[in-house]
């Protein structure tokens, strides 16, 4: 581990860092007001007024919407807020069971946004059930002012979910084990042996942090449903007391699985290049990592990202870069 005399300095400044401070990472969540409602916008830096559609961030009901902010220089939130980009959080507290999200809560915040960013439609980006979400909320409402919709690691064909996975009620704590061993007896060795990488101590860090906030039986319950029935890959499932299945679907969709996914295969995700048919795009990306690390692991920001960048971009030349009417005064 200790390599050279350099190395031995950056060992002992982290080890200051973990006795001092309790740890390397910077867990600040990115600054951010609320809206109104369930929506908190993330304020831009300073002297930067976004531009372009707005981006509404759509947390999954089975886990903390700190997904998209895990830790600074690893949060997706903050890389889309410094790109100049009006950034939304939906953050509707007491988790909402699927159907009522995608029915009610997310189209609601999507009018907000809308509203806020002066008409404009919204760039909605979903992880993990939080696509499936969008993809519902869309399907239901085509009036919806929704410009596209971006999953990230959004499983929607049961069939091809592992049947020898445990249900996600320990799912998102996977994201920092592999195995009982990892946890009492590898996990402490790593630490150790990285004592000198300073993201890998932040990294590990934060998905512990994330994983003690993850939510256990709402999402089994959710799972048990899209194993079941595989509705979503079907008929669709019930919102507000009819059937809203995904060929509703009326935008571009971008969908992006993990390759190393055992939560969300990349065969439980492919499948949206053929369950959206009206879509007027559907693109499809595999990108390193697993369920939560295809998101906001080490090499998102050169895989994941680059490819929500582009898609957003592309948003942005096909809707416009006006301002929006009421930043001043939300900046206020």
């Amino acid at each position: 581990m200790i390599r050279s005399p350099r190395t031995l300095r950056t060992v002992a400044v982290n080890v200051a860092h973990k006795v001092l401070y309790g740890g390397v990472a910077d867990l600040r969540p990115m600054p951010a007001d609320t809206s109104d409602g369930f929506v908190r916008r993330y304020r831009p830096p300073r002297g930067v007024v976004p531009a372009g559609p707005p981006v509404l961030f759509v947390p999954s009901p089975a886990a903390p919407a700190r997904c998209y902010d895990l830790r600074r220089g690893c949060s997706l939130a903050e890389h889309v807020v410094n790109a100049g980009r009006l950034s939304y959080l939906l953050d509707p507290g007491a988790d909402p069971d699927l159907a009522t999200l995608a029915g009610t809560v997310l189209p609601d915040a999507v009018r907000t946004v809308s509203a806020a960013a002066g008409g404009q439609p919204v760039q909605l980006v979903g992880w993990c059930l939080g696509g499936l979400a969008a993809l519902l909320a869309a399907a239901a409402d085509p009036d919806l002012p929704i410009a596209s919709v971006a999953v990230i690691a959004t499983p929607v064909d049961a069939a091809a979910v592992r049947r020898t996975v445990p249900l996600p009620q320990t799912a998102l704590k996977r994201a920092r084990r592999l195995t009982g061993i990892d946890n009492s007896l590898l996990r402490p060795y790593r630490t150790i042996t990285h004592l000198d990488d300073a993201e890998f101590l932040a990294q590990a860090e934060a998905v512990d942090h994330f994983a003690n906030l993850a939510a256990g039986p709402p999402a089994a319950e959710i799972y048990r449903t899209l194993l079941r029935g595989n509705a979503f890959a079907r008929d669709g499932v019930a919102i507000g007391g009819r059937r809203v299945g995904l060929d509703g679907v009326r935008v571009p969709v971008l969908a992006v699985a993990g390759e190393s996914d055992d939560v969300a295969p990349v065969a439980s995700v492919r499948p949206l290049t053929r369950l959206l048919p009206r879509a007027p795009q559907v693109r499809f990306a595999v990108a390193p990592g697993g369920h939560l690390g295809v998101l906001t692991g080490r090499s998102a920001r050169r895989t994941t990202w680059a490819h929500l960048d582009r898609w957003l971009d592309e948003g942005t030349v096909r809707h416009g870069i006006r301002a929006p009417r009421r930043v001043a005064a939300a900046s206020g």
